[in-house]
């Protein structure tokens, strides 16, 4: 699969969604793709960079050192941010020069090694950066002209220092923020990129073995791999589905269906799928009681909540254990709780596991984005119910999901 095609609906929908410029370059540091904001960035039109060397936004005088660097970083490969005690500078289209922070990261596609660039326009930074040291230095030299005024001036001299002080800290809060804000899309790159790749591999591979199966007797070896296939392309689905879901969030174009519905319908459907994923000797126990009753709420969002906590369940889960689901009704109120014997949650981590893209440090093995508990979260809050857990490491999590329905009866 060529996957930086322009017309490749997984990179353009990746890339695409972050507001940084991304560049991906091969060995040769031959450009190879760019997204929307890229060409923004360097003032070049839809794929014009494709083809260009990489030293086509690179200044000229700095054109020598860049190669050292870049093929010291290609030896070593590994993730880093890139600029550390030095300034960064690109040239744009027009031939402007401007500064830049850049965090790379390599990685191999189909035995081909790229490196992925994100890449920030600091020039509002800098010229923040510009205007403490402007003010700094005025400040110093209104304390030496106004030292024989110091007694009329002196209030006014610490309502400037106290707003330097206060500029210096905004900025810095909003320098760390900018930082932190890097790195994390630099990691969900990262994590994307190995997510697509493991089940395009395994897609590739049971085609390529079902295609060498043309005999009758050999059907039941060909639909094993096809049932592959369809696994893994039902996973990437999802994935995109998670991205798709995320965009609609932020931009507020979520919009949600009331309708009236068995409540076994949801809870049977969401079960039935998560038993095809159950490991050799586990098992769910299913919530008793639960078939008279008809609810008003959001069914797809219903089902993509109990969805994502019982396959978290399984997964997080070790062989001959119980998911055990349990519903009640109190008050206008139904309350999910799915209580697992899984791996649990480290306490230290605890704070952060609805954060968009965080995985908790034993869940790293285990396919995942870190996209899903956010999505549940985001989406219940919208229509005014709520998730909760607690956990304990090696013991297991209970996830708690309640959800407001006036309309809850017996049928």
């Amino acid at each position: 699969m060529k996957v930086f095609e322009k017309d490749n609906n997984i990179f353009k929908l990746l890339s695409e969604a972050i507001s940084e410029g991304i560049i991906v370059v091969n060995e040769e540091q031959t450009i190879v793709a760019t997204n929307g904001s890229a060409n923004t960035i360097f003032g070049y039109d839809k794929d014009e960079l494709v083809g260009k060397h990489l030293n086509t936004l690179i200044p000229r005088k700095y054109h020598h050192g860049h190669k050292k660097h870049f093929e010291g970083f290609v030896d070593h490969s590994e993730k880093r941010h890139m600029g550390a005690g030095r300034d960064l500078f690109g040239i744009r289209k027009d031939g402007s020069v401007f500064p830049v922070e850049a965090g790379l990261n390599p990685f191999t596609i189909y035995g081909n090694n790229y490196v992925m660039a994100l890449v920030i326009d600091i020039t509002l930074r800098k010229q923040q950066e510009q205007q403490i040291q402007d003010l700094n230095a005025k400040l110093e030299h209104k304390i030496e002209e106004r030292t024989e005024e110091l007694h009329h001036t002196i209030q006014e001299l610490k309502e400037e220092v106290k707003l330097r002080m206060e500029a210096e800290a905004q900025t810095k809060e909003s320098l760390k923020k900018e930082r932190d804000l890097s790195e994390l899309k630099t990691k969900f790159l990262s994590l994307v990129s190995h997510e697509f790749k493991t089940p395009l591999s395994g897609i590739l591979t049971s085609a390529t073995l079902a295609g060498k199966y043309t005999k009758t007797e050999q059907q039941e070896k060909r639909e094993k791999h096809l049932d592959t296939i369809k696994n893994k392309v039902k996973y990437l689905d999802n994935i995109l589905n998670d991205f798709l879901s995320i965009e609609r969030l932020e931009t507020g174009k979520v919009t949600y269906k009331y309708s009236q519905f068995p409540l076994s319908k949801v809870v049977n459907e969401v079960v039935y799928d998560a038993n095809m994923l159950l490991k050799d000797g586990q098992r769910i126990n299913y919530p008793k009681d639960i078939d008279d009753y008809v609810i008003e709420f959001d069914e797809k969002i219903l089902e993509l909540a109990l969805t994502n906590l019982i396959n978290n369940a399984i997964k997080y889960s070790g062989e001959h254990t119980t998911i055990d689901l349990q519903v009640c009704f109190e008050d206008d109120i139904l309350t999910f709780k799915i209580i697992d014997q899984g791996i649990g949650i480290p306490k230290k981590e605890q704070d952060f596991i609805f954060k968009r893209y965080f995985r908790a440090e034993n869940a790293l093995l285990d396919q995942g984005t870190g996209i899903g508990l956010n999505i549940v979260k985001s989406h219940l809050e919208n229509l005014g119910g709520s998730i909760t857990f607690t956990s304990k490491e090696n013991k297991g999590s209970t996830f708690t999901v309640t959800v407001p329905t006036t309309n809850t009866h017996e049928s």
